[in-house]
């Protein structure tokens, strides 16, 4: 004797949902009881104060509104996966240098303090015992180059909520090469 189960729409709905929520658990790069793939919380919170600074809110929305963190967390599960290491020894180090500097971890420091501290990563004087098997320069040149991308990249890579940047810019939602045709660069803008 043949059975044969029949499964109707709401009943394929509703495993669908259960399989893809006990899928969800398992998307995370490492299961560090965070909302975030890659970083901790106090990783989280130095990176958002330091795009911050790089990209800061003025009349428009700044970095980390952006979710320019969380398109460093997403690209740091996948394209960006080499620099694990890097962006883990780095974000401590920045935290390291604002401790033997200012007594206290970047994100609790006020914005000239930050700045300050940006600007000897960026020239490589940064204190701490990071600095020695990292360079500084370049983790800032990291920084500055992702929180870029971010901000201004696609949305549908976790960064630029919303299209921000593109709407400060003026632009409408970039088009797709090869979906619309531009014989007139004048008409790119209507």
């Amino acid at each position: 004797m043949q059975s044969s189960f029949r499964l109707n729409r709401r009943a394929f709905l509703q495993a669908a949902l259960a399989a893809t929520a006990a899928a969800g658990t398992g998307v995370a790069c490492s299961r560090n009881q965070t909302p975030w793939r890659f970083f901790r919380l106090d990783e989280a919170r130095c990176l958002a104060a330091i795009c911050d600074q790089i990209v800061p809110q003025d009349q428009d929305a700044g970095a980390s509104w952006a979710g320019v963190v969380n398109f460093i967390d997403r690209q740091l599960c996948g394209p960006y996966e080499s620099l694990k290491t890097t962006y883990r020894q780095g974000l401590a180090g920045v935290d390291e240098s604002s401790r033997a500097v200012y007594g206290n971890v970047f994100a609790d420091l006020d914005s000239f303090q930050e700045i300050d501290l940006l600007q000897k990563l960026e020239q490589g004087k940064a204190s701490g015992d990071v600095w020695k098997q990292i360079s500084s320069s370049e983790f800032f040149g990291h920084l500055v180059d992702h929180t870029m991308q971010g901000y201004y990249g696609d949305p549908r890579h976790g960064g630029n909520r919303e299209g921000v940047s593109w709407k400060m810019l003026g632009l409408p939602y970039p088009p797709i090469r090869g979906r619309i045709r531009i014989d007139h660069p004048e008409d790119w803008r209507r």
